[in-house]
């Protein structure tokens, strides 16, 4: 054991980020009362601030916060129920408790605690900041931030989405395989939206915000762990490692927003883009082809950029036609709008986009205006471009991308 205060401060920081989800999944898989589970390990956590400092860290700190965690929920549960109501669960845990302590003794429930956060029976705008609270620890305040929302909204929903994990007995199980495919998309949706929170912030500028990106990424890694065989899992990781690749890329050494076509290949990292093609090659084994399989394969065509020096539009716009015809998002259309562009004109991808004209979700949506102002003013139709220019700065709330369309619209006037 070392008794220095900063090694004992380092272990819990690394026991928290390593152990935390862990520790949190098999206590509520247990009683499904996951806000417990959570005050129980707060303290434990807290107490091994205290402590470690003075008696050293311990052999197996997951196992010893685990113990503490443990008593806590006991001492819990002994002030909150009569001794008749809780002697039956009081007798349950107290022999957990007794139970021999070891790091093999403990199976991990993460993969379980996040289905249990993504089931249909959860608010889907709550899913991922609950499988960030749970899994990795985030503050209400911190996830707020990410999400747009105060803190004292997304602490309500936080706190709703956990009483109804416990009121309505959401079971802490992977799904069977008859079952998996809506409940793993949810997973897997989740861990998206965490890492695009992030990936939002391509300077790095809002720590928050970057975390988010890595985290997602964490438990991207996390499920692939848990599931190596399942192929969308493979193909999630793949996507969010290609984007990942490119972030030294979208800045200037000033600071300006750098589109992709114009990128510097040599700034992506080719170590990231390699771990995603083997990933992306490995769930291609399994003959199922999904939604982010198919996005990873659209990124892996924009990397092999970095190889032929060209971008195989042909390709792209092939897998957009076959993520639209199983996922018809606007954006997915925007995208292969673009791409159309790029292979028969500007007239091609703007009728693309018209035809999305009526969808009401566009309205609000930066890169339907960007993209629309973009085709606009490659045909010569500068008042109708900058108009869409108009709309897509206003909607940008990135200063550098901001900067970036403003410079568009200002070379079009001109």
């Amino acid at each position: 054991m070392d008794s220095r205060p900063e090694i004992a401060r380092a272990a819990a920081e690394a026991a928290a980020r390593q152990s935390y989800g862990k520790l949190v999944a098999w206590l509520a898989a247990r009683t499904r009362d996951v806000a417990a589970a959570e005050d129980a390990l707060a303290d434990a956590f807290a107490a091994a601030l205290e402590r470690w400092p003075k008696s050293g860290v311990p052999e197996k700190p997951e196992a010893w916060l685990l113990a503490v965690a443990r008593r806590r929920r006991v001492d819990a549960v002994r002030r909150r129920l009569t001794r008749e109501a809780a002697r039956d669960h009081l007798q349950l845990i107290a022999e957990e408790v007794e139970a021999r302590m070891t790091d093999q003794d403990l199976p991990d429930e993460r993969l379980r605690l996040m289905f249990a956060c993504a089931h249909p029976a959860i608010e889907p705008g709550v899913r991922a900041p609950l499988i960030l609270q749970t899994i990795l620890g985030f503050d209400a305040a911190t996830i707020a931030s990410a999400f747009l929302v105060s803190p004292a909204t997304m602490g309500q929903r936080l706190v709703r989405a956990k009483a109804r994990i416990r009121e309505t007995g959401i079971p802490f199980r992977v799904p069977e395989r008859a079952e998996l495919g809506d409940r793993l998309d949810a997973v897997l949706e989740a861990i998206y939206a965490a890492f695009a929170e992030g990936w939002s912030d391509p300077a790095g500028t809002e720590t928050r915000a970057r975390n988010l990106a890595t985290e997602g990424i964490w438990l991207g890694r996390l499920v692939v762990t848990l599931m190596p065989q399942e192929p969308e899992a493979l193909g999630l990781l793949a996507l969010m490692l290609f984007a990942e690749a490119r972030r030294a890329a979208r800045r200037s050494a000033e600071g300006e927003f750098v589109p992709l076509a114009e990128q510097d290949c040599d700034l992506w990292d080719r170590a990231l883009i390699d771990e995603a093609e083997a990933l992306l090659s490995h769930a291609a084994v399994s003959g199922v082809v999904g939604r982010y399989q198919l996005e990873a394969a659209v990124q892996s065509a924009h990397a092999a950029r970095r190889l032929t020096g060209r971008t195989d539009w042909v390709a792209i716009r092939a897998l957009y036609d076959a993520l639209f015809s199983i996922a018809g998002s606007p954006v997915v259309a925007i995208n292969r709008a673009v791409a159309l562009a790029e292979m028969e004109g500007a007239m091609a991808g703007l009728a693309a986009l018209y035809v999305l004209g009526d969808d009401k979700r566009l309205d609000e949506y930066q890169p339907y205006w960007a993209a629309r102002a973009g085709l606009l003013g490659r045909l010569g139709q500068v008042p109708q471009a900058s108009e869409a220019y108009d709309r897509a700065i206003g909607l940008e709330r990135d200063p550098a991308v901001r900067r970036f369309l403003q410079g568009k619209r200002a070379a079009l006037r001109n």
